[in-house]
């Protein structure tokens, strides 16, 4: 029997759990490698300012890992109080990458401690820095496992169904679907340009508010070149996705794309608005998704006109796709411009509104971030377990889902607003300027 207050209430408070976690989840992926990458450049170069950043953003760091932790075990309590039907059905599968997350997250955050226990203790940086590795293997895999999690939701295998039930279950073939190689790649490299987009914000915003060092300039070049990167690899990797989706699960790429007919010679539709179930006001690429779904200008691309009207997904995710991908190439050229400026010697690239707008590219790309997450999960629609379960069945059928909102609610006002604060009032009390003073006084050397 379907309680549809508590499906309501079920799917919002996921939504918000997510949404809410996957900004540290986020960072707790992305960072560990900037901090390792930063450590390796200061070793190599002998430059104190990069060991610095090392420094200071792994302390930062630990309290994004801290708040994850927390909301991280918010989302597996709420995978068994708010979804106790899929549990029942799916549990056995996803048990053991669930398992193997953790393991990850443990393997991280005990060499993270010795890491951060150890600076200065080691005579060869060099041996301090291989404590990093597991740091950032720990990290990415942990995003690994969990994403197999949603994987397995959008292209479930490796069992049998009888009475209903999943039997016959074989979890390595079930990890190993088809939706887990662009999905595990997308996650964890859009985390790491993430992660640079967010810190050069950080130094681009310092270096607007009047601290002109050295230190700052370093971290924003070091963290835009890096964002370039991970912006090139990410859109090469967009573009396998959108491959995965026309093969595997055509449904939601049309109506991402607001493609209604199966047709040959398939246009990109960008933007837009639909007015009677015609698109108007929309920017045409011609091809453009023929080319998108199979590298054919001509091939066919298979429309919503195929599917049930009760299974497909609602058409607002074409605004979600629309606006990652933007934010998304408008982060790529920004960086771009600001390496080719900085080689070239270009003055824009030094001006106050050039970097205001790398600050603007921290939040911009948190909510790239968001728009991906939302368009994974709401593109699955109606299937929670996708072509066996859908989320009115596997939702309890509890009362008090709405109580369980409001407190949790005000957990992650509590945390999201306690996260800030701690961190602002850590840098605030020991600015770049006085923690170089003071290891230039205890090594007897001048690092400005």
């Amino acid at each position: 029997m379907i309680n549809e207050e508590a499906v309501f209430y079920s799917r919002v408070l996921t939504e918000l759990t997510l949404s809410f976690h996957i900004l540290y989840a986020t960072i707790g992926v992305g960072v560990p490698i900037m901090i390792m990458i930063a450590q390796w450049v200061g070793i190599k170069k002998n430059d104190e300012h990069y060991i610095l950043l090392a420094r200071r953003w792994a302390r930062g760091f630990v309290i994004t890992v801290a708040v994850g932790v927390v909301t991280g075990t918010a989302i597996g309590l709420q995978l068994s109080l708010l979804w106790p039907n899929f549990m029942e059905l799916a549990g056995n599968v996803i048990a053991l990458p669930l398992f193997m997350e953790t393991f990850a997250f443990f393997f991280e955050a005990i060499f993270l401690g010795i890491y951060l226990y150890t600076w200065d203790r080691f005579e060869n940086q060099k041996k301090h820095l291989l404590l990093l590795v597991p740091v950032a293997i720990g990290a990415s895999f942990s995003a690994v496992f969990i994403t197999i999690v949603n994987a397995f939701m959008n292209a479930p295998q490796g069992f049998d169904i009888v009475n209903g039930q999943l039997v016959n279950i074989n979890p390595i073939i079930a990890m190993f679907n088809p939706a887990m190689p662009t999905k595990v790649a997308h996650v964890v490299i859009t985390a790491y340009m993430t992660a640079a987009f967010v810190l050069a914000a950080i130094a681009a915003f310092r270096l607007l508010k009047g601290s002109d060092h050295m230190y700052h300039k370093k971290a924003l070049y070091l963290t835009m070149k890096l964002g370039l990167v991970f912006s090139i690899a990410t859109a090469i990797i967009g573009d396998f996705s959108g491959k995965y989706l026309a093969e595997y699960q055509p449904e939601k790429l049309a109506a991402a794309e607001w493609h209604f007919e199966t047709k040959e010679n398939a246009e990109l539709v960008l933007l837009g608005i639909l007015k009677n179930d015609e698109v108007k006001y929309a920017i045409k690429v011609p091809f453009g998704l023929s080319l998108l779904a199979h590298n054919d200008p001509t091939a066919e691309v298979i429309g919503l006109d195929q599917f049930p009207v009760d299974e497909r997904p609602p058409l607002y995710i074409h605004f979600l796709f629309n606006f990652m991908v933007l934010i998304g190439m408008w982060m790529a050229f920004l960086a771009a411009w600001f390496w080719f400026g900085i080689r070239r010697g270009w003055k824009s690239v030094q001006s106050r509104w050039f970097r205001w707008l790398i600050v603007l590219g921290g939040p911009l790309s948190f909510l790239a971030i968001e728009f991906g997450w939302w368009l994974a999960e709401v593109g699955r629609q109606p299937w929670i377990l996708r072509r066996i379960m859908r989320v009115e069945e596997a939702a309890t059928t509890s009362n008090h889902v709405d109580l369980m909102l409001v407190l949790f609610c005000a957990l992650y006002l509590v945390l999201g607003t306690g996260s800030v604060v701690v961190l602002r009032r850590m840098f605030r009390k020991n600015p770049v300027e006085r923690e170089l003073e003071d290891r230039h006084a205890e090594r007897g050397s001048d690092v400005r």
